[in-house]
């Protein structure tokens, strides 16, 4: 049982999933007292819970455990304790991202070692039926250190819920599943869109406003890719590049958020170490208009609070998680709150 020791000033108690083989011991409360930021004792119970995602409709929150062996494990925070209801197999390894239908029916999990996505019916207390329906991408891209095999890293469901999406790393495709999510059927996957070849896909939004527009961050190209959505795929309108003209040297894209006005639009650079904020026009094109310091090493994830107006950023290379404050206009300013969180990979609300 975890108990603050003082209230935080977060309005909702923040979350840091971690990687066991970074020294995280599990879930850390992310505390903010006046004099900074602190974190308080770990649950033990989910172990490298690199995402997740929650179902209001069970009041489950559902955690991946990237592991070679995945799980995916069914949560509950009530009393200030967590409880873990169920583990079950991914049916791949390392999973990497977890999505829910929008009746939060199903729930689906990436798998990114084994290029894999898994499909898991809900029952009435919202927990997954076995066994899950699994499906292995196959294939390849030109990158010899990224692309030697499929590596499935984002899952989600279109707005209108019929189609079920997946961005493979690897093979530089972003698949789509015919979905019926009251028969139960998944159907044959095809290519919705084929990315430039190294692109490496990672991350998919969904304009939060305007459903036939999406986004496409690729994570070895530093590029976000503005799509048009149809009935039959995706089409490139535009690709604009996530770091500053002037700038040169290694970097990987990770994380990419939208706010829910619709207008501007957020990605993060691992080498840069920075976050880029694109402003969005009312017919969803993208232009950047800052480029923001994250505060530490490789910002592998980050949170937006948009009614207290902060970003949680999540640094996996230095185990350090920052504090953005989110200004007037979108873009985003340090506010030097900091602390170290061994292992931290994810940030959730609970």
């Amino acid at each position: 049982m975890i108990e603050p020791e003082t209230s935080p000033a977060f309005n909702d108690c923040r979350w840091i999933g971690t990687y066991a083989g970074g020294g995280g011991a599990g879930l850390y409360p992310l505390l903010d007292h006046d004099d900074g930021l602190a974190i308080g004792a770990a649950c033990l119970d989910a172990s490298n819970a690199s995402f997740g995602a929650y179902a209001s409709r069970f009041d489950l929150h559902y955690l991946v455990d990237e592991r070679d062996d995945g799980t995916l494990g069914v949560h509950r925070y009530a009393d200030h304790e967590w409880r873990r209801l169920a583990q079950v197999t991914t049916g791949g390894a390392a999973p990497c991202h977890v999505a829910l239908d929008a009746t939060q029916s199903w729930v689906a999990v990436a798998n990114y070692m084994s290029g894999s996505v898994a499909l898991y019916r809900l029952d009435a207390s919202g927990l997954p039926i076995a066994p899950p329906f699994v499906h292995a991408n196959s294939g390849s891209g030109p990158d010899p250190e990224r692309q030697l095999s499929p590596h499935a890293h984002w899952v989600g469901f279109g707005p209108d819920n019929r189609t079920l999406y997946v961005t493979d790393l690897g093979t530089d495709e972003l698949l789509a599943f015919p979905f019926d999510a009251e028969r139960g059927i998944l159907g044959t996957p095809y290519t919705a869109f084929a990315a430039p070849p190294g692109s490496g896909p990672r991350h998919m939004l969904f304009h939060p406003r305007h459903p036939r527009t999406a986004y496409l961050a690729c994570e070895l190209t530093n590029t976000l890719v503005v799509l048009d959505v149809d009935d039959t795929g995706l089409s490139e309108r535009a690709t604009l590049s996530t770091l500053p003209p002037a700038w040169h040297g290694a970097n990987i894209v990770a994380h990419i958020g939208a706010n829910a006005a619709g207008d501007r639009l957020y990605v993060s650079n691992r080498g840069h170490e920075s976050i880029a904020v694109f402003a969005l026009d009312p017919h969803g094109d993208a232009t950047p208009i800052q480029h923001v310091a994250s505060g530490g090493l490789s910002p592998r994830f980050f949170m937006m609070s948009q009614d207290e107006r902060r970003v949680v950023v999540v640094h996996e290379r230095d185990h350090r998680v920052t504090v953005l404050d989110i200004l007037p206009d979108g873009t985003l300013a340090p506010t030097g709150l900091a602390v170290t969180v061994p292992g931290a990979a994810f940030a959730f609300v609970s």
